[in-house]
């Protein structure tokens, strides 16, 4: 059976189609806008990638698809009218911290210890509630469709699937990065509701991962996950512990733990990583570096590299080595510093600092920060011996290599790098019995350098950027 896959991520809509014979094919890919309005906003079209989305189902079909699996961009929100299907706000992004003060003043009110002991989730812009309460206060009318049962407030999956296939639903995975889902009972919380402000009646009805969850254009939808859980499942992690790295727009770390609920008092995310159908709830916790591609894209921008290619191989010794130090934080810092004020910086420039060698730190700033989150994870949960890794950055050998330095890992790396759209089809071919053809080559990178005062030298050069103010005039 051809399985569909559509990996609807921050930048693309990407779609796959898998089967039991053949390699994954790429059949669709499209980039959307993104939009900037103002300092510290990001916000895509949902009209746009909800066209897109269409387009790759269309392609499926074309392609012989029976079945379709969709992840979802994570935090990622808005507000809609579930009656005309229409949008009444804008898709804000998880890397948007407009709600910056609003998470202060609900902290300042003393309600950040039940909000992270019942949800998980710290009090910041990065997770949906802030981002859903500031759609429905400004989305035109919202009382009014709210009262008549219209207004939807969602992530972008459940808006998707209310248009695609009339059911409002989301996938618990999903909830569970809203800070409104009660970890404990995987439903949502009156109690957070209420301390966000935002209507219980308007959020999508929650389920399971996997099973029949509708149809879209005569294609049964058959799984449904954000992203970064689809990523954990598609490397393969089953056991306690194991742990993959997504080097998207932004880098994420999950390591699975199991059906137990986490502890909720640590800087690393206590999240879902799925539910499948008819089975208990595996929980993880996650850590993230909010710009990771995206940094690398900041650098293109700003003409410091013309092309990806051009860091295949980092210079030795490397650059934090030389002084030379990036802390990555162009949209704050996230595990375990928790400071959407903080800056990104270079640090130690000279006369003789090139282009080249800021593109580098760069790359070695994100690798740095990843090796803060997993040691943050690892008072939780010890971390496997190999990490598994995928996304953009693990095309450059160099980056993989000062990786594995950093983490004193062995990371793998698989040919197929698209691990969220095998995630996607995988949770998908299991609800028909069939199976998917993973014949998907893999290479190792071991540990041959020891950065431990690197990681020392980056640890002041974060510390002199979360210091960092300007000063009031």
């Amino acid at each position: 059976m051809n399985m569909l896959s559509i990996d609807q991520s921050t930048s693309a809509t990407t779609a796959y189609l898998f089967s039991e014979r053949d390699a994954p094919q790429l059949i669709y890919s499209k980039t959307h806008r993104q939009i900037y309005p103002q300092a510290s906003w990001v916000e895509h079209d949902p009209i746009e990638i909800l066209n897109n989305i269409k387009s790759a189902v269309a392609a499926g079909k074309l392609a012989g698809a029976e079945l379709v699996g969709l992840a979802n961009q994570g935090e990622s929100c808005l507000a809609w009218d579930t009656k005309t299907k229409q949008p009444l706000s804008s898709i804000i992004v998880w890397q948007d911290t407009r709600t910056s003060r609003t998470c202060q003043l609900l902290a300042e009110r003393g309600h950040a210890p039940f909000v992270q002991n019942r949800c998980g989730l710290r009090l910041s812009p990065y997770f949906s509630a802030t981002k859903l309460a500031w759609c429905y206060q400004n989305a035109e009318n919202a009382d009014q469709l709210l009262t008549e049962g219209r207004l939807r407030l969602g992530t972008t999956d459940a808006f998707f699937r209310d248009v695609l296939t009339d059911r409002c639903e989301t996938d618990v995975a999903t909830a569970s990065r809203t800070s409104l889902m009660n970890l404990d009972s995987c439903r949502w919380d009156e109690e957070l509701c209420d301390i966000f402000s935002v209507p219980l009646a308007a959020l999508p009805e929650i389920g399971d991962c996997n099973g029949e969850l509708g149809e879209i254009d005569g294609l049964r939808l058959s799984s449904s996950i954000v992203d970064q859980q689809a990523a954990l499942y598609g490397h393969g992690c089953r056991l306690r512990g194991e742990t993959k790295i997504t080097f998207g727009t932004g880098a994420f770390a999950l390591t699975l733990l199991g059906p137990q609920k986490p502890d909720t008092s640590t800087a690393a995310v206590p999240t879902v990583a799925w539910q499948k159908q008819g089975e208990p709830v595996q929980y993880a916790l996650e850590g993230g570096v909010f710009t990771a591609a995206s940094a690398v894209n900041w650098a293109k921008d700003a003409a410091l590299i013309h092309d990806f290619s051009q860091l295949e191989t980092f210079s030795k010794p490397s650059l934090i080595e030389q002084g030379i130090a990036f802390v990555p934080a162009l949209s704050g810092l996230g595990c375990p510093h928790w400071n959407e004020d903080a800056k990104a910086a270079w640090l130690g420039l000279s006369l003789s600092t090139s282009r080249q060698d800021l593109a580098q730190a760069v790359c070695e700033g994100v690798a740095l920060r990843v090796a803060e989150i997993l040691d943050e994870i690892e008072t939780k949960c010890p971390v496997s011996s190999v990490v598994k890794i995928d996304g953009g950055l693990t095309k450059s050998s160099g980056f993989c290599q000062f990786l594995a330095d950093v983490l004193q890992r062995t990371v793998e790396l698989a040919d197929f790098s698209e691990q969220t759209s095998l995630g996607v089809a995988l949770l998908a071919q299991e609800t028909t019995g069939e199976t998917i053809n993973l014949n998907i080559p893999t290479r190792h990178f071991t540990p041959t350098h020891n950065h431990a005062q690197s990681r020392k030298a980056f640890s002041k050069a974060r510390t002199l950027v979360e210091n960092w103010a300007v000063p009031e005039i």
